[in-house]
């Protein structure tokens, strides 16, 4: 069935009003609405604009902005009634605002269009949450350097393949993740700073012939400069897209240390303890202690990851400028953003609670022959072999380990000397964990020195 009554937003064209169906795909707000408060900031500072430009009037802008605000406090307060046959967010300010102000809110669409209202809108929703990222993961990497802190001399073993290869700290493990998220926070400050030109007063796509001042407002609402082309100012999403970039790396890097938090805590490492606040336990086994909150962040990476692919397929094909396709530009971006900030602030509160379990990291690190690298560099400082000879003989004291049934450090000093006999009882030295993480002095080394130098640099960045 179809609507007679004239559509308020182009009832001069046509004479009917849309489908239910159409409204129903067409209509924006029961998503959009989130963009009501930098709506209203643009609005605001697109007429203060005109005002100053002699466009509308002192006295009509004045109205605009108390209207404004007073539509704000409406929306803020739960106050406010949203409408789909409105379709989308500018509308439904733009109606409310002419039922409180009158005649001058028809003033305020006057040299802009929805096309880089929207633009300006959704890219200054997407510049807050690149900001809100930076916050979140600047606290995580707090946390981490306080689990660092804590056990920068502490024992463990480092894996390849999952596989126990040489030892190092908790600390230095702690700080790896912290190189991983500081560039993240790298990725959303130099995504932000390409995002950062104003699209308003790109108008439909041809600009307009009105005389605004773009740089105006561009400043009022803390855009470095305004977007220099008309055509890709209403046209370009990039900057979503790169915020969605930047999230699905993000939600990679969360993704691989929610799987570590996941096997650590098992019964079979007990590496380390989440609490009671980020688990659950099991409907029918009372001994179950879940990382849910771990599994559920590793698991978030899949939804975020999808958004950037969806976006990129709504872009991949669209001429320019607008096209009715980019409407389904921000469910996807939205639904990424929040479970981000969800998946961070479960992190940052999982890091700042699990306790590690010294003692078990530290007998797993001196098992799985983990010393035998120290070992085979030995034989090459200490009697001069090549490398490839010291891995030979460093191999076949490992087999007759294995075959013992014990560490390389407790084989005696002729068992070893029946490897190569050059081997001296110095070289127990060099085979206990200790030893071996302590040895590890090279710049960005697993060392408690190199650790502890690097958890200095890092409080003085993250501050």
């Amino acid at each position: 069935m179809t609507d007679k009554t004239q559509n308020a937003m182009w009832g001069g064209r046509f004479a009917d009003g849309p489908d239910a169906i159409m409204e129903a795909i067409n209509a924006s707000i029961s998503f959009d609405q989130r963009l009501y408060a930098q709506d209203i900031a643009g609005s605001r500072a697109h007429a203060a604009m005109l005002a100053a430009q002699g466009i509308i009037s002192d006295k009509d802008a004045e109205a605009i902005r108390e209207g404004l605000l007073t539509v704000l406090s409406e929306i803020e307060t739960g106050n406010f009634a949203f409408s789909t046959a409105l379709e989308d967010i500018h509308m439904n300010v733009e109606a409310r605002l002419k039922e409180i102000i009158g005649e001058p809110a028809g003033r305020l669409h006057t040299a802009r269009s929805r096309n880089d209202q929207v633009a300006t809108d959704f890219r200054l929703w997407v510049r807050d949450r690149c900001d809100e990222a930076v916050g979140k993961l600047s606290a995580l990497c707090m946390a981490l350097v306080g689990q660092a802190e804590a056990g920068a001399d502490w024992v463990m073993p480092g894996f390849t393949h999952l596989q126990t290869a040489q030892p190092v700290t908790w600390g230095h493990h702690m700080l790896a993740y912290v190189e991983m998220f500081s560039r993240d926070i790298g990725r959303f400050t130099d995504a932000r700073k390409r995002m950062n030109e104003c699209p308003l007063g790109a108008a439909a796509l041809a600009g307009t012939s009105f005389p605004i001042d773009r740089h105006a407002t561009a400043a009022a609402l803390g855009f470095d400069r305004p977007a220099a082309n008309s055509l890709d100012a209403v046209s370009d999403r990039d900057f979503a897209l790169e915020f969605l970039a930047a999230a699905s790396i993000c939600a990679m890097h969360l993704s691989r240390f929610a799987e570590e938090l996941v096997i650590w805590s098992s019964a079979q490492f007990r590496f380390v303890a989440l609490s009671d606040r980020f688990s659950t336990g099991s409907s029918i086994m009372p001994q179950k202690k879940n990382p849910d909150a771990a599994e559920l962040i590793r698991a978030k990476v899949g939804r975020i990851m999808g958004a950037n692919v969806g976006l990129m397929m709504v872009m991949k094909g669209l001429p320019l400028t607008y096209s009715k396709d980019m409407q389904e530009d921000k469910e996807q971006v939205f639904d990424a953003a929040d479970n981000l900030m969800l998946a961070l602030a479960a992190m940052d509160g999982m890091v700042r609670d699990m306790s590690a379990n010294r003692t078990n990291l530290e007998a797993a690190a001196s098992s799985g022959f983990s010393t035998a690298t120290d070992l085979a560099d030995w034989l090459v400082r200490a009697l001069g072999l090549p490398f490839r000879d010291a891995h030979h003989v460093t191999g076949s004291l490992v087999a007759m380990a294995e075959k013992k049934g014990c560490d390389l450090p407790e084989l005696s000093l002729a068992e070893m000397q029946s490897a190569h006999p050059g081997i001296t009882d110095e070289v127990y030295s060099v085979l206990g964990v200790h030893n071996s993480v302590a040895s590890r002095q090279s710049f960005g080394g697993t060392a408690p020195d190199q650790v502890r130098a690097r958890i200095v640099e890092w409080k003085s960045r993250l501050a």
